[in-house]
């Protein structure tokens, strides 16, 4: 039992790390990937270019690579972060090339003809946009989105390869000094625990959705 509670503080404060990184991706990249969305929708060329581009490399290349570039490699040009800030990059741009592909099938999935209608009722694009389509995108997005939301709690555990101290790092840390597996057991559990409250949260937001259909 001793030994035990010698892991806690330790792995709390690694928890502390992992959820911040995990809402500040959350916060971050849901907007961009609005955005990004958009902008594949647009009528320029160049644009719809970039824009391609960008999520083909996002999602065509580890998160896990995009890390190191952004922490060790970007430093080679000139171009620092620190520890935190270049998780925190790193997480938001991948994440938002991921959320916006999904942004983008729930926007097809709503017809043309809703935008047209609501503008002859007098709304502006901006108004009918978040008025009358995003609504309806955001309860057809759910699934595929809770499914990106669990994979990033997963995912923070990348965070341990830049040196943050997040619950991998203080777990790891804690069964070297111990020689014991039971800090790993802990991390599992937490990151159980996290992924199961984060889906029932996923789920009654769907229920509480799906009312309105």
């Amino acid at each position: 039992m001793e030994q035990f509670i010698s892991f806690i503080p330790g792995i709390l404060s690694g928890l502390q790390m992992t959820v911040l990184v995990f809402l500040l991706t959350l916060i971050g990249s849901i907007p961009i990937g609005i955005l990004v969305a958009i902008g594949m929708r647009s009528e320029y060329f160049v644009l719809r270019w970039i824009i391609n581009a960008y999520i083909w490399i996002m999602r065509g290349t580890p998160l896990l690579l995009q890390l190191i570039f952004i922490y060790y490699g970007l430093s080679m040009v000139g171009i620092t972060f620190s520890r935190f800030d270049a998780a925190i990059f790193a997480f938001i741009i991948n994440y938002a090339a991921y959320l916006a592909e999904i942004f983008r099938g729930g926007l097809q999935a709503i017809p043309q003809g809703q935008l047209a209608a609501a503008q002859v009722l007098g709304l502006s694009k901006s108004q009918s946009f978040f008025r009358i389509i995003l609504p309806q995108v955001i309860k057809i997005i759910v699934p595929p989105f809770g499914n990106e939301v669990i994979n990033l709690v997963k995912d923070t555990s990348l965070i341990y390869v830049i040196g943050l101290g997040d619950i991998l790092r203080a777990g790891s840390i804690a069964a070297s000094r111990e020689v014991s597996l039971i800090p790993y057991l802990i991390v599992g559990v937490l990151y159980l625990l996290m992924t199961g409250f984060v889906t029932v949260l996923l789920r009654q937001s769907e229920k509480k959705l799906n009312r309105w259909r």
